[in-house]
């Protein structure tokens, strides 16, 4: 098997993936609704079997394992929805899955990680823990492999096929395909995956203010990593401290630039999503929208939004509707 230094994601291997997703899961909806009297169109992977885009890559990665990788085990790092998808296709696949977490993750992802059969071990986060070192530890214990969240080829073009069901859905409305995807940014893996997906249009990512690497990194043409791994956001699906070369290969020959959204303009897309989608929508899976609400990110007929989660707790997601 090939390693995750020995190659990079490709286009190919997003359809190869894509394959994989429609032999295994039902598209998720692609649903058009009207914003300031444009149509757009809003992808709803809050509504996949884990509630989050995030089974895509993790399928993908763990189907191509050997069968000598699958019985040494796989090991994950995540603040949950990552994690659920790769509990959730290791259990199917008969794969042990120990998945490092965040002491302050929300509880529902927590429990639902484990719900699923994998083996969670905690880190301290707040207190500065070094979640990678974490992870690197377990796999010197047990030689098993690291599926990691975004730098990975595989998990890369698993998120991909997003893009692609997005294409095909337009065609089948008529349209051609998307002319802008605006989705959630944390790592840059669904990011990459979109670029090579689709080709034609614009990719614009998406992150919560004080978490905006990414952006950074586009302005700067180098890697920059988060200013202040202190700032508080709702947003933990995209805590990520910084991207990986392999996503910002695909990043800086694709992407122009991304874009950040603050607290109060996420909360509002969770409500307009729950009020005018009839879906629940974690902070982070709305980062997207809220740009698109903000008037950051202009729309056009054949925009799509990316509403990439829904694992949310149900008193924070309550507190946001009672605002």
């Amino acid at each position: 098997m090939a390693t995750q230094q020995m190659r990079s994601p490709t286009p190919k291997g997003v359809a190869d993936a894509a394959s994989k997703i429609a032999q295994l899961l039902p598209k998720t909806p692609l649903i058009e609704r009207a914003v300031n009297g444009v149509p757009v169109w809003f992808k709803a992977e809050s509504l996949q079997p884990v509630g989050a885009f995030k089974i895509r890559g993790a399928w993908h990665r763990l189907t191509d394992l050997s069968e000598a990788e699958r019985a040494r085990g796989v090991v994950g790092v995540s603040s949950g929805n990552h994690a659920q998808g790769v509990a959730w296709a290791a259990r199917r696949l008969g794969i042990a899955a120990t998945i490092v977490m965040p002491v302050d993750a929300p509880r529902t992802k927590i429990e639902a990680t484990r719900g699923y059969g994998a083996n969670v071990v905690l880190y301290d986060r707040p207190g500065g823990e070094n979640r990678d070192a974490v992870a690197q530890g377990l796999i010197d214990q047990s030689g098993a492999t690291l599926v990691h969240a975004y730098g990975d080829p595989w998990v890369i073009e698993g998120q991909g096929t997003a893009g692609i069901e997005i294409a095909a859905q337009l065609a089948e409305r008529g349209l051609d395909g998307p002319t802008r995807i605006v989705c959630p940014c944390g790592g840059g893996g669904l990011t990459a995956g979109l670029a090579l997906a689709c080709p034609d249009a614009e990719i614009v990512p998406v992150e919560p203010e004080g978490w905006d690497d990414v952006r950074l990194s586009l302005e700067k043409g180098e890697i920059v990593g988060v200013p202040d791994m202190t700032f508080p956001t709702q947003c933990d699906a995209l805590q990520t401290p910084a991207t990986w070369p392999i996503n910002f290969a695909v990043l800086k020959a694709r992407v122009a630039r991304g874009y950040a959204v603050t607290a109060a303009e996420v909360r509002a897309a969770q409500r307009w999503a729950f009020a005018e989608l009839h879906l629940v929508v974690e902070p982070g899976g709305a980062a997207a929208l809220a740009a698109v609400l903000a008037g950051k990110v202009p729309v056009d007929g054949r925009t799509a939004v990316i509403l990439s989660g829904g694992n949310t707790d149900a008193g924070d997601f309550a507190k946001v509707l009672s605002e």
